[in-house]
């Protein structure tokens, strides 16, 4: 060619065809892995792009507590000890920690942490990605408690008995914010199981209390309204009275009955001193089948009267055992209530985040890459084995 009277050689076509070859060589590489290109490695470019360009930082805050009562037998250890305490079932601190750890994970705190601390506002930060970020305007309670147990883990340890609380956001101080408020919110929750622990146990020993105070009160009104109704206060006494009196008649009849059978052959009946104390035999029958009658007769006998007698004196004297009983219970209900009273122990208080630990780039990248190559191999080696059957 011809330029402003330069004479430039021609492109040799050999040299030409050299400098496509690679490129050639590599569009045939590129038809001949399409499917590795389009199954592996475009999928994790593009998550690779995504995490390494695009994802925003995320920063984590710790803490870990355990709920401790004030009285609590020790978490066994290994071994026997420990079968033997979970066969028995968790303890109250237990218990009460896992509740905790409920609590920390449902609407009720979402919600206090909203009005506490514009939670929504705090996932939305300008800084978020879109595909990290909270979306949705409004947010409902149900999408937002999703997206927040996405981002708080709370974590409870059965063998140890420690939670681990872990708030992720997208600033520090927001991360240190939340623990925080979550640990104090905790300990609110803690406080509230203990004044209602304590009303529990009061106002059941309470009424037990007052049951027996109305069960001796009713007692002793029956007690009364017997002596009343009889017109004697020691029926009890009483009976034993009569039971003495018959006894001396019935010995006096005895001895008269004795005298008469003396005199019976020695004077004759009709002497005053036979008839006199034959008079007097039958005297002492008459009061002794009166006294007696009076002892053991119909309804209004003493006899009877003992019975009831002792019967509501029994009724009093249980009522007077289960009065001292639920007002020792009640006591002890009291002193217990008082002893187990539970609380919050920060083993970590919160920490502020400095440096990003989230996402995990690298550990995703390996994941997705490993994931993709797994799925290719599976499906290299089902499609070559089906054409070689078909062959």
């Amino acid at each position: 060619m011809n330029m402003h009277g330069i004479i430039t050689p021609a492109p040799d076509r050999e040299m030409l065809r050299r400098r496509r070859r690679p490129v050639a060589r590599a569009l045939a590489w590129a038809r001949q892995k399409r499917m590795f290109l389009l199954l592996v490695v475009l999928p994790s470019l593009l998550v690779a792009g995504y995490y390494y360009l695009i994802a925003s930082d995320q920063y984590e805050s710790e803490a870990h507590f355990m709920v401790r009562a004030a009285e609590s037998t020790p978490v066994a250890g290994t071994g026997l000890g420990q079968v033997l305490s979970a066969a028995a079932g968790p303890s109250q601190s237990q218990t009460e920690a896992m509740s905790v750890a409920d609590y920390m994970t449902s609407h009720d705190i979402v919600q206090s942490l909203q009005e506490k601390l514009d939670l929504v506002g705090r996932f939305r930060r300008p800084e978020a990605d879109f595909f990290s970020r909270l979306h949705g305007d409004p947010v409902t309670p149900e999408k937002l408690l999703k997206f927040y147990s996405k981002q708080v883990k709370v974590r409870y340890r059965s063998d140890d008995g420690i939670t681990t609380l872990e708030v992720r956001s997208f600033r520090p101080q927001d991360s240190y914010d939340i623990a925080r408020t979550l640990l104090a919110l905790g300990e609110q929750r803690v406080n509230a199981l203990n004044v209602r622990s304590y009303n529990d146990a009061l106002a059941l020993a309470r009424r037990q209390l007052r049951e027996a105070e109305e069960g001796v009160a009713r007692s002793q009104v029956a007690l009364t309204r017997f002596r009343q109704s009889r017109g004697d206060i020691d029926p009890q006494g009483s009976g034993q009275a009569q039971i003495g009196l018959v006894s001396t008649l019935t010995q006096n009849l005895s001895a008269a009955r004795a005298q008469l059978s003396a005199m019976t052959g020695v004077i004759r009946p009709d002497s005053p001193q036979y008839i006199a104390t034959s008079r007097r035999v039958r005297a002492l029958e008459a009061q002794v089948a009166a006294q007696s009658g009076r002892l053991a007769g119909g309804g209004t006998a003493i006899a009877a009267d003992l019975g009831d007698y002792e019967d509501l004196r029994i009724r009093q004297e249980f009522a007077a055992k289960r009065y001292e009983t639920a007002a020792a219970s009640f006591e002890k209900a009291r002193e217990q209530a008082q002893k187990q009273q539970l609380y919050v122990v920060r083993i970590v208080d919160a920490n502020m985040p400095v440096k990003s630990l989230y996402p995990e780039r690298g550990r995703i990248v390996l994941t997705v890459i490993l994931g993709l190559l797994l799925v290719y191999a599976i499906g290299w080696l089902i499609i070559a084995g089906v054409r070689e059957h078909a062959a």
